[in-house]
Parts: structure tokens; C-alpha cells; sequence
């Protein structure tokens, strides 16, 4: 078996040192180099054409968002950042994902994390997994103009309700997808993102900045609304359930013998349980089979559109792969056609 060569790339001598030590101990990945800046960084992406990336965001001189940017459009590269856990670490986290880096490692504790074995094992994982990605130029070309036209009238019963799951690659895929949605949307949207506790309150912030849908981080017991898009808190599992003033969303941090939490598996089953709604439900990148089960329970409920991520645009074909095997999926579309698919759906 080939191993998976990784260029380490930070500013402090300790961090390189330690990450390298981790993956030269995996037994399928290793360092083939370490960089202590941006610049470095990009010259050993040519000399050394490691299979993966990891890079620090906040770097002194060129960052870690500067560097993401030149690797992506001059030769991209499956890149995986290392943030920190806080607030400036969460929106520099959800900027880069948008950017095109696969996935994120959180330091335990700031930006000389001694800690830092806590996530070994999700580093090698995802090292793995984007070993085997093969990347695509991407020129970043960011709306950053705030829409001000909101509509958000009450849920009623002839409503339609759109539900998304996502996970690796999600963040830039759903910035191809709630932007497109119109400000008079005549359905709420429910978003599962697998991400931990910390970070979707950022990425429903910077969705909401691009949307002309109002975009937040869900709360408990707070009723919905049409042309609202509600993303899951991370860690934290969102059901929807139905209440005498419309339909309520419940969040809970209980196991529920899922892999992930959010899962995806558990918004679609809440949905499956509410009756004489339409539901448009749809499984986009990611690794994994989250949402396959919950697909089945939603096409039995009654009525069903859904749709599913085609590999093609596809940053990791796993969960969209799973969903189609399920036979429930009514269409596969491309990642820059979704909206459009959605939209139709809601229309008819």
C-alpha cells in the first residue's frame, strides 16, 4: 500500500515537529517535508508534490487563507487546516472551507497546542480520506454583499420543507446552494453540517452575509419559518417536530447510537414523522452513509423529491453515493444545479 505524503506546514518548529512525528507513526501516511510559512510552503508544494496538505490559518507574513488561495489556483492540492478554538479561528476555519480546503483540525489549546495528541487519530483519518481526493483549480470569486430583503412568514400546513446533510466539502458546497434560494422562499430549510461545537455558528453567519434567505444557527424549541434556513449547532443533534403553532425544532446532545453528531439521520427521521407536508430533501458531498436511513424513513412517510450530489462535483462521493444506492433518490444533480433543482421542486 502506498502511504500518504503530507507537507506540514506552520509557523512554530514544535507544531511541524509533532504533526510530522504523528503521521510518520500512522503506518499509512508520512511527512515528506515541513514549511514554516506561506512562502516555504508554496515553493515545497512544487519541489515535493506532497499527496496532502495540512496548514496552519494563522500564520505571521503570507497566512494560512493567502497560502490556501495560491495552492488552490496555481497547483491544488487536498489541503486540511489547523485552527484554533476561538472565535477568530472559527470564521478564518469557515472562510478557508470555502475556499476549497477539505476538512480542519481544531487545536486543543491555541496555537501551541501540547495537547495537540487529542486528535491524532482525526488527523491521520482525515489525511487518509484526502489522500485519496483528486483536486481541481478554484478561483475564489466571493460575494461578500449583505442582502437586506427578508420575508419570513409563518410555516402553515400546505407548506413544503427542504432538508440538506452534508459533510466533508459541505461549507463551499452550500455557498453554491443557499445563495441561489430566493429572499420569498415558500419553505424553511434545515441544514445538518457535520462539524463540532464551536464552528456552524460562524458558518451560518458567513451564509447569511452571501443569502438572501435568512441563514442562522438553530436554537431549541424556537418556531420555524418559511425562507429561513436553520443549520444544526455543532455536536448537537436538530429534530423537528410539530407543535399547535407550527413546526418546532429540538435540539439534544444525547448519543443516540449515531456516528455523528449532527446527524443527518436524525433530522430526516423527525421530518419522516410530520404528516401532509411536502419534504425536498436532499444528500450532498461527504464521507460516510449518514442520511441513507433517514432517506428511507422520509420516501415511506409519503411525499418525497429527493435529490442527491453527483460524483462529479462531488468533493467525497460517500454519502451521496449511499443515498442513490438507497433507491430513493428521484434525481442526481450537479452541485451547480441543486438550487435550481430544489426550486423546482418547491414550485410544483
Amino acid at each position: 500500500m502506498n502511504k500518504t505524503s503530507v507537507l506540514v506546514v506552520d509557523d512554530s518548529a514544535f507544531m511541524r515537529k509533532l504533526i510530522a512525528g504523528f503521521l510518520n507513526e500512522s503506518g499509512t501516511c508520512y511527512a515528506a517535508g515541513t514549511a514554516r510559512n506561506g512562502e516555504d510552503a508554496l515553493e515545497k508544494v512544487k519541489a515535493l508534490n506532497p499527496d496532502v496538505v495540512t496548514l496552519d490559518i494563522e500564520m505571521p507574513g503570507m497566512d494560512g487563507l493567502q497560502t490556501l488561495k495560491r495552492i488552490m489556483e496555481g497547483t491544488p492540492k487536498p489541503v486540511i487546516m489547523f485552527s484554533g478554538m476561538t472565535q477568530r479561528g472559527a470564521d478564518l476555519t469557515i472562510q478557508s472551507l470555502q475556499m476549497g480546503a477539505v476538512d480542519f483540525i481544531p487545536k486543543p489549546s491555541g496555537a501551541i497546542s501540547l495537547d495537540l495528541h487529542k486528535v491524532k487519530d482525526d488527523l491521520i483519518r482525515k489525511v487518509e480520506m484526502a489522500g485519496q481526493l483528486k483536486m481541481k483549480s478554484i478561483t475564489v470569486n466571493e460575494r461578500n454583499r449583505p442582502f437586506n430583503e427578508r420575508k419570513t412568514s409563518r410555516l402553515n400546513s400546505s407548506m413544503k420543507v427542504i432538508c440538506i446533510g452534508t459533510s466533508t466539502g459541505g461549507p463551499r458546497a452550500l455557498q453554491q446552494v443557499l445563495p441561489k434560494l430566493p429572499a420569498d422562499l415558500n419553505a424553511p430549510v434545515f441544514v445538518v453540517q457535520h462539524m463540532p461545537e464551536g464552528f456552524t455558528a460562524s458558518l451560518a453567519a458567513r451564509l447569511d452575509t452571501l443569502s438572501r434567505l435568512t441563514v442562522k444557527e438553530a436554537e431549541d424549541g424556537e418556531l420555524v419559518k418559511k425562507a429561513t434556513a436553520y443549520i444544526a449547532p455543532g455536536g448537537t443533534h436538530m429534530k423537528v417536530e410539530e407543535s399547535k403553532s407550527g413546526l418546532v425544532i429540538r435540539l439534544s446532545k444525547e448519543s443516540l447510537n449515531t456516528a455523528h453528531r449532527p446527524s443527518v439521520d436524525v433530522l430526516f427521521e423527525s421530518l419522516s414523522l410530520i404528516k401532509n407536508v411536502h419534504k425536498i430533501a436532499v444528500i450532498m458531498t461527504g464521507m460516510g452513509s449518514d442520511g441513507s436511513e433517514g432517506l428511507k424513513k422520509l420516501k415511506k412517510s409519503g411525499s418525497l423529491h429527493a435529490i442527491s450530489e453527483s460524483e462529479k462535483t462531488s468533493v467525497v462521493f460517500g454519502m451521496p453515493k449511499m443515498a442513490v444506492e438507497t433507491n430513493a433518490v428521484d434525481a442526481v444533480e450537479h452541485l451547480e444545479d441543486i438550487a435550481d433543482a430544489i426550486l423546482k421542486s418547491v414550485q410544483s
